[in-house]
């Protein structure tokens, strides 16, 4: 399907950090809950992603993602996801975070 520059541009994608990082036992497939500010425009969001096969919840804090902040919330089992966090399947099909390769402001849009 091809889509229009226009479209793009709706998906408004920006970089965070995550500040807090915990295991999450209730979801039905191994995950871990976040928070993560994306800075003072937009502030901290939360998610749970499936991403337990390459992270901890301690090697997650203070990692700058990316994630798609303007979709509309979402429950998740018992986390109400706020954020789309992004990432990439390895060969093995397990998740890997999308982030920037250098430390950038918090907030920043992917352009």
């Amino acid at each position: 399907m091809t889509i229009t520059y226009d479209d793009f541009a709706r998906v408004d994608i920006r970089v965070g950090r995550i500040t807090r990082a915990e295991p999450y036992p209730e979801a039905r497939k191994p995950a871990i809950k976040l928070w993560v500010d994306f800075g003072p425009e937009i502030g901290e969001k939360r998610s749970s992603a499936q991403i337990t096969a390459h992270y901890t919840p301690e090697a997650l804090v203070g990692r700058q993602v990316l994630g798609v902040v303007n979709f509309p919330p979402r429950q998740i089992g018992k986390v109400m996801s706020e954020v789309l966090i992004l990432g990439l399947p390895d060969a093995a099909g397990e998740v890997v975070l999308v982030g920037p390769g250098h430390e950038v402001p918090l907030g920043g849009k992917l352009f």
